[in-house]
């Protein structure tokens, strides 16, 4: 997710055609930039920005608000030939007051005096060489954002109130107090009518954040009147960092302020989007473009909530899969609200090198709607991965492996050739495979004792790979055949409606699932010809024969 020079492929006559006609989110998004301009001709730089906030750790939305802006910013630079200067500002609003205490941090009762303060005049719970929470959680998001690899610039805003940064606009924001109130209170219930001002000063006696009325605003001294934590009257300049805006009109201040061409954000600021947009011109800006993504749901399809603790987290996704995967997951329909939870993980994996082995094969519009162009700005790798993540998932399960080595033996008999040196991907995944396995998947087992039909299909079914010849035993369509067979020989297993090709019986779904119950203890698993070619004749008819034996389930009742 660079933003070197584009390399020439992407530059070519066929990607330039085909961008300019791609209905891919992202190119669509660009278009609105590009239109944003098409009668004044473009400013010196187009700013895509993207917020933070800072009272806690980086978490997986805002790995996918960067990961979909840069996606934008890349589709931007090849409609425009990248004749355009981009840049991505990555905002941290770390003035904000802390409101409530983290959870997460070492010794909470030591925050207590600092409430409300803002979050760069915390002490840092966590030690180390950062002054303030703010300044650590801050340089978490930046170590977060560089392990990716995005290429970004960080804003405080801390630094851009105290540098003098905002000092023209606030000034601007003096003088029409009364249009930015006349905007906010219609929003407002009448308690909060009546304290309510868009500046938030800093108490010069307590260092709090004030959520206090305004007795004067001074436009022509640029200053603001309001009383203390003590009562006592106080007026401060809006200028140079003793006074911070309420949320709200931060947003249009910040804006108008910085020039922001293209923002994203959740569907939760969709209501207000229409006042950051009023604030903004109000203070002599243009609104930026927006996209506003629908927000994650739980497993239960609840919405995520980090005080809930009901989500999941970015160390939690890469610890079970590779990070391209949760570039997948958040490239697909990003307007739809999806189930982000553990279950989703193996398939957003097997889709993204799905997605990668067909891209070689496409042409230049296809390859333009395809992820993997966005999720590697225009650059995907080689597509190498011999054994899908769910084969390796259900091979981590039959053979019970507790370490990659186990796996290689499989795997290289399978593929020889393939090992941990030439295949450093599918080495990483085995190493995904099996923690997710004994967090998720062993934990659910279960597996069902099989009843005097299932046991003739299985010993059936033993015979019939021990028939087949050396040279079929790891060609997964000849044991898929092997596998029909003997499922068709079951008037259970049999599907009346339907005919194979060769005119024979249909196999319904039953015998697979029946197979999936008693061998590997689940309601659904792979394309079992494949995974026995990969798990290999001798040790499958090993499993059986534990299953016949009761083993399997008595293993798990114990």
């Amino acid at each position: 997710m660079s933003a070197a020079p584009l390399p020439p492929s992407d530059l070519d006559p066929a990607i330039a055609e085909a961008a300019a006609k791609s209905r891919a989110w992202p190119f669509e998004e660009a278009r609105k930039i590009i239109k944003r301009y098409e009668k004044t001709g473009y400013p010196e730089t187009v700013l895509f920005e993207t917020g933070y906030g800072p009272s806690g750790l980086p978490h997986i939305g805002t790995f996918g608000e960067v990961a979909r802006t840069t996606m934008v910013r890349h589709a931007f630079r090849v409609l425009t030939g990248d004749t355009v200067p981009t840049r991505l500002l990555c905002f941290s609003d770390d003035m904000d007051g802390m409101r409530k205490i983290p959870d997460n941090v070492p010794d909470r009762a030591a925050l207590e005096p600092h409430l409300h303060k803002p979050l760069t005049a915390v002490p840092n719970p966590f030690g180390g060489d950062y002054e303030s929470f703010g300044h650590h959680n801050n340089a978490m998001l930046r170590r977060f954002l560089d392990t990716f690899g995005f290429d970004y610039e960080f804003a405080s805003a801390t630094d851009y109130y105290a540098s003098g940064r905002f000092d023209p606009v606030l000034l601007t924001a003096c003088e029409r107090f009364d249009e930015i109130m006349a905007v906010m209170l219609p929003t407002l219930g009448e308690e909060r009518q009546a304290t309510y001002s868009p500046f938030l000063p800093i108490s010069p006696k307590t260092g709090r954040v004030l959520y206090v009325p305004m007795k004067h605003v001074d436009a022509k001294a640029g200053t603001i009147t309001f009383d203390d934590e003590d009562g006592t009257e106080t007026t401060l300049p809006v200028t140079g960092g003793g006074v911070k805006m309420q949320w709200k009109p931060d947003f249009g201040m910040r804006w108008a302020a910085l020039g922001v061409d293209f923002e994203m954000f959740g569907k939760d600021h969709q209501t207000n989007a229409v006042i950051y947009d009023r604030i903004c011109a109000i203070l002599g800006g243009r609104p930026p473009e927006h996209f506003v993504y629908e927000l994650f749901l739980d497993d239960k399809g609840e919405k995520i909530s980090k005080s809930k603790g009901n989500g999941l987290t970015i160390d939690e996704w890469l610890t079970y899969a590779p990070a391209e995967s949760l570039a997948l997951f958040m490239f697909q329909k990003p307007r739809t609200a999806k189930r982000l939870y553990f279950d989703v993980i193996p398939k957003a994996v097997d889709e993204y090198f799905s997605f990668l082995s067909a891209y070689g094969r496409q042409d230049a519009a296809a390859r333009l709607s395809n992820p993997v162009w966005h999720i590697h700005a225009g650059n995907p790798p080689e597509a190498d991965m011999p054994v899908p993540f769910a084969m390796l998932l259900n091979l981590v399960s039959a053979s019970n492996a507790e370490n990659r080595d186990v796996l290689w033996g499989f795997i290289s008999r399978y593929a020889p050739g393939v090992n941990a040196e030439t295949h450093p991907q599918l080495d990483a995944l085995a190493g995904h495979a099996i923690r997710y396995f004994e967090d998720f998947v062993r934990p659910s087992k279960r597996f069902h004792a099989p009843d005097d039909i299932e046991r003739q299909a299985l010993a059936d079914l033993s015979d019939a790979l021990a028939a087949l010849p050396a040279d079929k035993a790891t060609d997964g369509a000849a044991i898929q055949d092997a596998l029909l067979d003997v499922g068709r020989a079951f008037e259970r297993y049999q599907d009346p409606a339907k005919k194979s090709p060769e005119g024979k019986p249909a196999v319904t779904g039953d015998w697979f699932n029946a197979l999936y119950r008693v061998l590997l203890g689940q309601e659904r698993g792979p394309r079992l010809g494949s995974f026995i070619a990969l798990y290999g004749i001798d040790e499958t008819r090993a499993l059986i024969d534990r299953a016949l034996g009761g083993e399997l389930a008595g293993d798990a009742a114990a």
